[in-house]
């Protein structure tokens, strides 16, 4: 039958909009090469004809640059044209790409979303609750032991009031020893006898004292 007939062709792959979009990108390139021999050519008749003078031979220069004008003009709108189905491409494979994306993304929540449902059938609140229960048993059982352990034993009932009473007795001792008479009583004393004995001298009183710094008894 293949004889007869023949054997039919192998499809290939179905067109791909990014191998699309590259293809007519380049053709768009190949065109804006050609507007720019273009627009060298009409810079090089311009600069010709304004050396020329008016005459048949400026005119046929001018036909020359009229053609290649309407050339580059052709290409400008095969090129624009080009850009225009290149960007309606991207912008269709941008959406069927973020189209993809979604997908992928919902697919994720789902089994995201089925992980979490098997994984709260092995949580019970219950339990959950009945532990939370045990713990508070056990923490309050542990703060009385620590509570017993820490008694005292044969330790005499003390009235507060007598407390206070000591207390502020306490206070009065300390203010007695704060007391700095005494220091007055130092600064009273008889200065330190500063002359050789036997030497008559007076004090800062203006008494006269002895060698010892001792106040002289008068002679009777």
């Amino acid at each position: 039958m293949n004889r007869l007939f023949g054997k039919g062709k192998a499809k290939g792959p179905p067109p791909n909009l990014s191998d699309c979009i590259g293809s007519v990108d380049s053709r768009a390139e190949s065109i804006d090469k050609k507007i720019a021999r273009l627009d060298l050519e009409l810079k090089k008749y311009k600069d010709q004809m304004k050396k020329m003078r008016e005459g048949p031979a400026k005119n046929m220069v001018k036909q020359k640059a009229m053609r290649v004008l309407k050339q580059k003009r052709m290409y400008e709108s095969q090129r624009d044209n080009l850009m225009q189905q290149s960007f309606n491409m991207e912008q269709a494979n941008y959406t069927i790409q973020n189209l993809k994306d979604t997908k992928t993304t919902v697919d994720a929540m789902k089994t995201g979303l089925k992980d979490m449902k098997k994984a709260y059938k092995d949580v019970k609140i219950d339990k959950i609750e009945d532990i939370q229960d045990q713990l508070e048993d056990m923490m309050e059982d542990a703060s009385d032991i620590q509570e017993a352990l820490g008694r005292s034993y044969g330790t005499p009932d003390i009235d507060e009031a007598d407390l206070e009473a000591e207390l502020d007795a306490l206070g009065d001792e300390f203010l007695m020893d704060d007391d700095s008479s005494y220091l007055d009583e130092a600064a009273s004393a008889p200065s330190i006898p500063e002359g050789l004995p036997g030497d008559r001298s007076t004090n800062r009183d203006g008494v006269l004292v002895d060698e010892f710094g001792l106040p002289q008894i008068p002679a009777t």
